[in-house]
């Protein structure tokens, strides 16, 4: 079964379940995964929906950030609900040693020397750990491991 088969089986579910978020947070995926594919033009692909819904659970993220800072613990908690629900549907993350093993080996493939050659490195491991683990913690060790 395809990932958008199990996101709308998902929904389906929470709807016969009368699971009002979960309901809600799988339309608005379903419903970016259809913009996307309406933009692109074509049916996306397992890779595509992971970036998106690890797109979604970014913005949930920053949200409750703000919504912490503002003090709105009841849309806080929200937030952090659906981005529970979001997770479900990605890969399991990269522990530190498994992300750190792939930014080595990405290093040797490139033949990179030191913190200059940061793009080529990134490049390499970005596609191999899309939605298991954030862009910004892959550069801060590759920047670690190519400084030291």
């Amino acid at each position: 079964m395809g990932l958008k088969s199990e996101i709308q089986d998902a929904a389906k579910t929470a709807m016969k379940g009368g699971d009002r978020i979960t309901l809600s947070t799988l339309r608005l995926l379903l419903s970016a995964l259809h913009n996307e594919e309406i933009k692109e033009r074509r049916e996306l692909g397992p890779e595509e929906i992971i970036r998106l819904i690890s797109s979604l659970c970014k913005q949930r993220q920053e949200a409750i950030e703000y919504f912490r800072k503002g003090g709105r613990a009841d849309l806080e908690r929200q937030e952090e609900a659906e981005m529970a629900i979001l997770r479900r549907f990605l890969p399991q993350a990269l522990s530190e040693e498994e992300l750190r093993a792939l930014i080595r080996s990405s290093i040797e493939e490139v033949g990179a020397k030191g913190v200059q050659d940061l793009g080529k490195v990134m490049k390499q491991v970005m596609p191999k750990v899309t939605g298991r683990t954030e862009g910004k913690r892959v550069n801060e060790l590759a920047r670690e491991i190519l400084a030291g």
